[in-house]
Formats: structure tokens, sequence, C-alpha cells
């Protein structure tokens, strides 16, 4: 098991690559690429076997990134 920590580590952001969007570890694979096939009912293990280079770990990480960067503060009257 990974911390949190850890697992957004996997997340990069380098300019020039795929539009400066976050890939993951380096590589030209979008976050939301991974994000938008599982919208779609695409399994794990379906994405992993498309995407050889890619481990269980990395999408566990797409998951976290996209619930930090939903995570807005909760507005009260």
């Amino acid at each position: 098991m990974h911390s949190m920590t850890d697992l957004l580590t996997r997340i990069t952001q380098i300019p020039g690559q795929c539009g400066g969007r976050p890939c993951i570890r380096g590589m030209r694979i979008r976050v939301s690429d991974i994000l938008e096939m599982l919208a779609e009912n695409v399994s794990v293990t379906e994405i992993l076997d498309d995407f050889p280079d890619l481990e269980p770990e990395d999408i566990q990480a797409c998951l976290l990134f996209a619930a930090r960067r939903t995570d807005f503060p909760r507005l009260t009257a």
C-alpha cells in the first residue's frame, strides 16, 4: 500500500509535454485520458492491458489527483 503522498508523485506536469497537462510518471499518458476511460466503464484491467507501461498505482494516483482537485471549500450561508 502506497501513501497518498507517494501516489501523487506519480503525476507529473512537464512544460511542452501534452500541453503541460498532468501525465503519469513523465509518460505521454494524460491523467484526463485515464479518468475518462474509467468514466466510460473501461475496467482497470483493460486499461492496464492497453497501456502495458502503467501500474495499478498509476490509476490510483489519477483518482487521488482528481479527488484533490475537486475538494472545494464548503460554503455556508
